[in-house]
């Protein structure tokens, strides 16, 4: 099996830290997604080699021993396991198993062990792995949820945690195709399409809208009918409010993923509305006004 830098398909450092592969891999999964490169087989390609790294190095016990046992991580519990046995028999020296190199040659225990030990029978191929797409509205993010799937013919019932992103890819180990000869099957990687919503745009974990108010109300404070993804609430407007000023409501943006308890916050921006069709009386009463404030 030829060695994969994880790490440099993501740009990032061994030292890198939870966020950096998490902004790492947000940044290419984006920049590479099908649906921006639908004929562009090399994206594609590293589409699936980003999900790949993003999925090891994301995974604290997966980093490990991918750090430590490189293109032959997948198999590190065989080979510690093999270890102790080692270690635990009568006699034994304390001496690496595998030549002056130590855990160094441990590439020599995969190849005896899955190598030479096959020769003489067909290989084994991994299945090919499965992309799909899954269309939701924005609304149906805010809670967790139950989605069932068809694939190849069989149904998949999968839970779709509240806070999933626009873009954002999960994967289901074993669901994509068979392998050959006895190999293991493929993944399945889904990607998630959140529909742009009329009222509110997404802003990570926040929500951004904005809300009318009248002259009057602009002027001398009051009440407001605040539209949010969760119903209407009624918020406060302080007298002498200006057209395109920003407010904040604590609690009311997004859920934030796999993390029960968290939201976001909702932004408003007022726009006052300037009144039109006004009668002769009230033309009047600006007049008046008008001249007061000359006054």
């Amino acid at each position: 099996m030829e060695f994969i830098d994880y790490y440099k398909i993501l740009g990032i450092d061994k030292n890198a830290t939870d966020d950096d592969i998490k902004k790492a891999y947000r940044k290419l999964a984006r920049k590479l997604h099908p649906d921006l490169n639908p004929n562009d087989k090399e994206a594609h390609h590293k589409f699936q080699q980003v999900n790949e790294a993003n999925e090891v190095l994301s995974d604290p016990e997966k980093r490990k021993k991918y750090d430590k046992y490189g293109k032959d991580w997948q198999h590190a519990d065989q080979f510690e396991q093999q270890q102790q046995q080692r270690s635990q028999r009568p006699g034994f020296s304390g001496r690496q198993p595998f030549g002056e190199q130590g855990e160094g040659d441990f590439s020599e225990f995969f190849e005896s062990l899955f190598g030479r030990a096959s020769q003489g029978r067909q290989p084994k191929f991994r299945g090919e792995d499965y992309n799909a797409e899954l269309k939701m509205d924005l609304v149906d993010t805010l809670t967790t949820r139950q989605q069932t799937l068809t694939v190849n013919n069989k149904n998949i019932r999968i839970t779709l945690p509240a806070g999933i992103e626009n873009g954002q890819v999960i994967k289901l180990a074993g669901y994509g195709g068979p392998g050959v000869n006895g190999g293991p099957a493929g993944d399945l990687y889904i990607t998630f399409s959140i529909a742009p919503h009329p009222r509110f745009r997404r802003s990570g974990n926040d929500l951004l809208t904005a809300a009318s108010i009248d002259l009057y109300t602009a002027v001398l404070g009051g009440e407001a009918t605040i539209e949010t993804l969760n119903g209407a609430v009624k918020m406060k407007v302080n007298p002498g409010t200006q057209n395109g000023t920003k407010v904040r409501l604590k609690g009311k943006g997004m859920p934030v993923y796999k993390k029960e308890g968290e939201t976001g916050d909702l932004y408003v921006t007022y726009t006052v509305k300037i009144p039109t069709d006004l009668t002769e009386q009230e033309r009047k009463l600006f007049t008046e006004l008008t001249k007061l404030k000359k006054d």
